[in-house]
């Protein structure tokens, strides 16, 4: 068999694929750098486990956080716990005073707390005395499956530290079906 010349042009093509080829792979590699660090430190993607959020996040839905330390009461937050993340609802800062009625009606500060996101109310698994003061520099949370949700009710979790906070939960992502910003 011949080998067939290349002709000039044939030549410049294949050195114009190849340069074009590299320029795009290191294009790819730059735009998932960049997207890793994004969704590393300032936007996590997270997997919700277990059920204490149900009704408001499920097993498996998979869900976008933003980095912050600014949380108002309400907002729902991930932290890290024991080498686990765990997603609760923020309902108190330092120093207030939390006290739940055995109907599960929250008080902060003698204030009925309002919340449109409980399906059902519940005292739950308390271990704590209440009322309780929020130490310095913590976040009291609950879940709102508060039947089964183990949080700062209960001594094993407490308040939260502000430097375990991973960041607000904002936007379910996964099921599609319930993509959308979240309450």
């Amino acid at each position: 068999m011949e080998k067939k010349k290349l002709t000039k042009k044939e030549i410049r093509y294949r050195k114009k694929f190849i340069r074009t080829l590299r320029d795009t792979l290191h294009t790819a590699i730059v735009i998932a750098a960049i997207a890793v660090l994004i969704s590393n430190l300032m936007i996590p993607v997270l997997r919700i486990y277990g059920h204490s959020m149900n009704e408001t996040l499920d097993e498996g839905d998979i869900v976008l956080s933003v980095k912050g330390s600014s949380f108002k009461t309400g907002d729902i937050i991930a932290f890290y716990y024991n080498n686990k993340l765990l997603v609760k609802r923020v309902i108190g800062y330092a120093g207030d005073w939390i006290d739940i009625d055995e109907d599960g009606n929250v008080y902060v500060n003698n204030n009925k707390v309002e919340e449109p996101y409980l399906e059902k109310k519940a005292k739950g698994e308390c271990n704590i005395e209440l009322p309780y003061q929020v130490p310095e520099s913590r976040i009291f949370v609950m879940g709102d499956n508060r039947e089964v949700s183990v949080d700062s009710r209960n001594t094993s979790v407490g308040c939260v530290a502000e430097e375990q906070i991973v960041g607000k939960i904002v936007f379910r992502v996964w099921p599609l079906s319930g993509a959308g910003f979240i309450r």
